[in-house]
């Protein structure tokens, strides 16, 4: 965490755009005024109607916000924007002339992140501003930094596609998926042919070039639904949502054929590569999603058993050729 901290750069007003929402002029231009001053980018609004086209264009990276306007109040404005996944990040700092409880307490109820009571001095105002800015980024680098570490967690750091980790959490949310709505989904475990020999004759460099080739063919074959994934060593696995074992055979032969068409130039000679490929489905029978991948597993051994490069379907009670 101290890290992500230290990586922020210096506070600086001109970083910011402030958006000031009020229907009374005089209100507007002190406003702008002090923000200014330091050095604040601004924009306005002089209605509630015309903040919320405002937020659309601007993209503001706080607001001041009159609670008492006409047809359209402050804790109106605020109500739709923290309903719209857009703008809720958004902090938001109510100028008021109320000290009326009720009208606080419902400003935070809101989402609003502070208030700032009229008149007031300018030395307050800029340091509530500042202080929810800081907040905000603050929050925004660990959010940053926290999917960076999800990412890193669940990528195979080699060919970038998803690690066993990532696989097996997208196969169990498709597994209950599939239990609970009764739709179909399938998974290929694809395994690289003599991949031992190229790692042993060619060295480590050369098999990793291999692998990150065989990865960017299947991706060829696969949609954007499916999930792409390496199991270990030269296996993968695709998980295929909504589809059916015939239709899971078709994808798993077109992924032979490129996976066949691939060529990498070596030491001046041409290095194909074929795959073996066991592909299963989802059986209402099935207790889990390891039954499921066992046996994937099964029509593999049996598509290298059988001479390699070639698909093996394994359902329950049936192995056949793809």
């Amino acid at each position: 965490m101290d890290k992500v901290l230290n990586q922020i750069e210096p506070f600086n007003p001109e970083d910011f755009l402030i958006l000031i929402v009020d229907d009374i002029s005089k209100n507007l231009q002190l406003v702008v005024e002090i923000l200014d001053e330091v050095g604040y980018a601004t924009t306005f609004a002089i209605s509630g109607k015309q903040a919320l086209e405002r937020v659309k264009i601007a993209h503001p990276d706080l607001i001041l916000l009159d609670l008492m306007m006409p047809e359209m109040n402050g804790l109106q404005v605020c109500e739709k924007l923290k309903s719209d996944a857009n703008y809720a990040e958004i902090p938001i700092i109510f100028l008021t002339a109320s000290d009326e409880q009720e009208d606080l307490l419902q400003a935070f109820k809101m989402g609003a992140v502070d208030y700032v009571t009229k008149p007031f001095k300018s030395g307050e105002l800029l340091a509530r501003v500042k202080t929810h800015l800081e907040l905000k980024r603050t929050k925004d680098a660990l959010k940053m930094a926290y999917a960076e570490l999800e990412k890193l967690a669940n990528t195979d750091p080699l060919t970038g596609v998803a690690n066993r980790r990532a696989l097996l959490n997208f196969g169990e949310q498709e597994f209950y998926r599939a239990q609970r709505y009764h739709c179909p989904f399938s998974l290929l475990i694809i395994d690289l042919d003599y991949f031992k020999k190229i790692n042993d004759s060619y060295g480590h460099d050369i098999g990793d070039l291999a692998l990150k080739t065989v990865t960017e063919a299947v991706n060829k074959a696969i949609r954007k639904i499916d999930l792409l994934g390496r199991f270990g060593g030269e296996e993968f696995v695709v998980i295929l949502p909504g589809t059916k074992l015939k239709d899971a055979c078709i994808v798993a032969q077109r992924i032979c054929r490129l996976i066949s068409e691939v060529s990498l130039s070596v030491e001046q000679k041409t290095l194909n590569m074929t795959a073996s490929i066991g592909v299963a489905a989802y059986n209402k029978k099935d207790k889990t999603i390891n039954e499921i991948i066992h046996r994937a597993d099964q029509g593999l051994y049996q598509a290298k058993n059988q001479g390699r490069n070639q698909v093996v379907v394994y359902d329950i009670g049936t192995v056949e050729n793809g």
